[in-house]
């Protein structure tokens, strides 16, 4: 989902709790990645891991000039042989303190393993966020366990995927303060001309 597509989204939501909610969620985000200088660690469920959040979020930390967001993706089938940022495995959870945030995305139930390795991130220190769904008492274990959580209940008017876009998109964008001044606006539009125009990554 390109800028264009996500500020007509954000039309379409204008009045909604969704924009605040996003907002609030990726302000959460970068206050707690970009004073440690990163440390951002991505990791989803056995059937569900966010490979779309996680280039997504490399486009914003090259876009706002804030490579703090850029995250470490954390997969529960990474091999050696992978390429090296889809090679890290679940161990490295057991590796995360203090000064790192685990973004944790469960569109489906998390289950015990990967409850029981959140918990202990959390216990050495990491802030842990949760962003996912209301799917049972594994869903609810989570959000109490996190920092910072955002859930989309079931009936909803958006899907995850939807307000993972948002969330994304909010924390590239209030990185850093609004320049003033029409110098810096030029600047501005000449940022967004290179956003909407730029190829994605290689390797996503």
């Amino acid at each position: 989902m390109d800028a264009v597509r996500v500020a007509l989204l954000r039309e379409v939501l204008a009045g909604t709790e969704w924009l605040g909610a996003t907002r609030r969620f990726a302000g959460a985000l970068r206050g707690s990645v970009v004073p440690h200088g990163g440390g951002l660690l991505l990791v989803g469920t056995a059937e569900h891991e966010p490979w779309h959040l996680a280039a997504h979020l490399v486009d914003e930390a090259a876009w706002s000039g804030t490579p703090e967001l850029a995250p470490t993706l954390v997969r529960h089938g990474a091999r050696p042989a992978d390429p090296a940022h889809l090679a890290v495995g679940l161990g490295r959870l057991a590796a995360a303190g203090r000064g790192e945030t685990l973004l944790v995305v469960t569109p489906d139930e998390p289950g015990a393993p990967l409850l029981e390795r959140v918990h202990d991130a959390r216990r050495a220190g990491a802030t842990v966020l949760s962003l996912g769904t209301d799917r049972g008492p594994g869903e609810r274990e989570l959000t109490a366990m996190a920092h910072e959580a955002l859930t989309v209940p079931d009936g909803a008017e958006l899907d995850l995927d939807t307000v993972q876009h948002l969330v994304s998109a909010a924390a590239g964008e209030n990185a850093v303060p609004q320049p003033r001044g029409r110098c810096r606006f030029r600047d501005r539009l000449s940022r967004l001309a290179d956003h909407l125009t730029a190829p994605p990554p290689p390797g996503w």
